[in-house]
């Protein structure tokens, strides 16, 4: 930049502050136009070349190495192979077989006899069936009676339990409508089309009404759900935005608390996962849902958990992605701070696949042995880095993001039921950001907290290892005759 002779400073060190203002001002707005093509042309996964199976960090041995390479050079490439189809799927064999006549030898004319045979398998896809179940009940009254003036006495079976009264809707289509929207994101209007090839005139609306009331139906199991959550050492929690077209404001919010781990087999505690739809973000909002609850709540860094009365747990999923994001902005083929940063949080990361299936004691003890040694030295470099970077800049924000989140990162050292990482939640709420992108909106505040109860019923469902639709259609079946028995209808009390 040219400065005109009549406007420059007397002070020579005002001119360099200048300068170097101008310069820091450069390299922010580089930052933010390489952040910018990244989101509109880059890859979203948070996975660097770094990370690949490949990398050797420089403390490993020469010979751990060399093994490397030679495994690289003597691999061969393998044909990918067809997994087998499920033992359990029904089977039909098909014999192809050569007719007596061609079971001769072509040269001296003799009998054949079978050696071996060959199978294989394919998979025959059978389109779905629908059916019309109809409910017959015979009346029966008493001759004598009808020669009487007292009237006619007329006795019948009782009308089978129904999900929804005066309905035609069963179990099973009940639990085909929702997991088509909540598991699958299919909007009802594209599923009243697939009806009407069918021949079957089922309209949105009509689905809509018994979402609503299947959601009604099943409030009690959320409700045990929710005192069961509240009685766990953990909660995980997050949360994304919905539209509502019904509330005056432009954003609302669902709120998602989770507890447990995503392979039920790994933990003694309840796999639950709650959705909680509310108009706003305010913290007031994760206060009301929590109530008293005083263990350990993980999430991100946002300010409205610390209304709460847990002890709050950091995310390091989350300090990772913003020195991920500094490593973005800084440019092709250049290393820097956020390059050292990620490779020791990789590190931390190392350490929880290694304990993963240890019990959380002995989690806690191995964290305080090889993870909180590392934690000293992140915390060091960070102390002596902030004060070496603009505040402003990629890594500037990923340096202040971590030291003021640093008290809660560390908290996953003194609880083995602690993950490293929010990341449980995030994978738990993906499913409403993905259906929101087809079926955009909530019309109404009612129908939001009915998907927020459907939402939960499908999650813990396969939290727990379980087929959403099997669940749910057992539910919708047993719920009008078991409301005093709300254990028995537990996810981790069914067998398919």
């Amino acid at each position: 930049m040219k400065i005109p002779a009549d406007n420059l400073p007397d002070d020579i060190a005002e001119l360099k502050k200048m300068v170097l203002a101008l310069q820091s001002r450069c390299h922010f707005l580089e930052e933010q136009f390489r952040l910018a093509q990244h989101q509109q042309f880059g890859k979203n996964s948070e996975r660097s070349t770094a990370q690949d199976d490949c990398f050797n960090e420089a403390e490993q041995t020469l010979d751990e190495v060399v093994t490397v390479e030679k495994t690289a050079i003597n691999t061969v490439r393998q044909k990918p192979k067809r997994k087998p189809l499920p033992k359990d799927l029904p089977r039909e064999v098909v014999i192809h077989d050569m007719t007596d006549e061609e079971k001769v030898c072509d040269d001296c004319g003799g009998e054949l006899h079978c050696i071996g045979e060959d199978k294989s398998e394919q998979l025959e896809f059978i389109p779905a069936q629908v059916k019309v179940i109809e409910n017959t009940r015979p009346k029966y009254a008493c001759r004598g009676c009808e020669k009487t003036a007292t009237g006619v006495l007329i006795k019948q079976a009782p009308a089978p339990a129904s999900p929804i009264a005066k309905s035609m809707a069963t179990p099973s289509l009940l639990s085909q409508i929702i997991t088509s929207k909540y598991q699958y994101s299919l909007p009802l209007y594209r599923q009243e089309q697939l009806f009407q090839q069918h021949g079957i005139d089922l309209n949105r609306k009509t689905m809509s009404e018994w979402i609503l009331k299947c959601a009604t139906l099943s409030q009690p199991i959320i409700d045990y759900w929710h005192e069961l959550l509240l009685q766990q050492p953990v909660i995980q929690a997050d949360e994304t935005t919905l539209k509502v077209i019904g509330e005056d404001k432009a954003r609302c919010y669902m709120w998602l608390y989770c507890t447990g781990t995503d392979s039920p087999q790994e933990s003694s505690l309840p796999n639950i996962v709650l959705y909680d739809y509310q108009a706003s973000r305010s913290g007031q909002c994760a206060v009301d849902f929590l109530q008293s609850f005083q263990g350990y709540l993980q999430a991100d860094g946002y300010k409205g958990y610390e209304q709460t009365q847990a002890k709050l747990a950091g995310c390091w999923a989350h300090a990772r992605r913003k020195f991920i994001e500094a490593e973005k902005a800084q440019g092709k083929n250049k290393t820097g701070k956020a390059n050292w940063a990620i490779s020791h949080i990789r590190k931390l990361y190392r350490i929880e696949t290694q304990i993963k299936d240890l019990s959380p004691n002995q989690k806690m003890i191995e964290r305080k042995e090889k993870a909180l040694p590392l934690l000293k030295q992140l915390k060091s470099w960070l102390d002596k880095s902030v004060n070496q970077v603009p505040p402003k800049s990629a890594i500037g924000k990923a340096i202040g993001y971590s030291l003021n989140q640093w008290d809660k990162l560390i908290l996953y050292t003194e609880n083995g039921n602690l993950n490293i990482d929010n990341n449980r939640a995030e994978r738990a709420i993906k499913p409403l950001v993905i259906g929101r992108k087809n079926w955009l909106f909530a019309n109404t505040a009612s129908g939001a907290r009915a998907s927020a109860t459907l939402y939960s019923l499908i999650e813990t469902a396969k939290a727990n290892g379980l087929i959403p639709f099997d669940y749910l259609m057992f539910l919708l079946s047993e719920l009008p005759k078991k409301q005093s028995d709300i254990e028995s209808l537990m996810p981790w009390n069914f067998k398919r």
